[in-house]
């Protein structure tokens, strides 16, 4: 079934950038689900395994843009997996830091393979200096507005 898209949805920024945004999740969901995850659950073992010292939720919260509480889900879905565990920090016993297990890492490394595999479909149209670019933009306006 082909689409045609209205006048009014094509010059909408904000559809536009739903929808794609929808065809990438989706496609990346469906990659990660062999690996036991989702792309939230995915972000923050990422972020965890970046972390080498562990990264806080409050901190996971802001750069992902979630709602604690939410964190505080993602996370116990991981560390019931096995893949990251809460450490008292250091500095501060009542912080707990987000830490990678060793099991963490190797499933972050496998999936992230999966993921990028499954981001060629939906970006397969973008030659990679369009794909550059487009990631320069989002990140311009994530970082502004984050």
């Amino acid at each position: 079934m082909e689409v045609h898209m209205s006048q009014p949805l094509a010059d909408d920024l904000g559809f536009l950038l739903s929808r794609a945004s929808g065809q990438v999740v989706r496609a990346t969901n469906s990659a990660l689900a062999g690996h036991g995850l989702r792309v939230r659950q995915y972000s923050v073992l990422t972020l965890a395994c970046q972390a080498a010292e562990g990264i806080s939720q409050r901190e996971l919260a802001s750069v992902l843009g979630l709602d604690p509480s939410q964190v505080v889900l993602l996370v116990d879905e991981l560390t019931a997996a096995g893949l990251v565990e809460r450490q008292a920090q250091e500095a501060d016993r009542r912080t707990r830091l987000v830490v990678a297990t060793p099991e963490g890492h190797r499933v972050r490394e496998t999936a992230r393979e999966d993921a990028d595999a499954a981001m060629e479909t939906p970006l397969s149209l973008l030659g990679e200096a369009e794909r550059e670019r487009l990631r320069d933009m989002l990140t311009r306006i994530w970082t502004a507005t984050g």
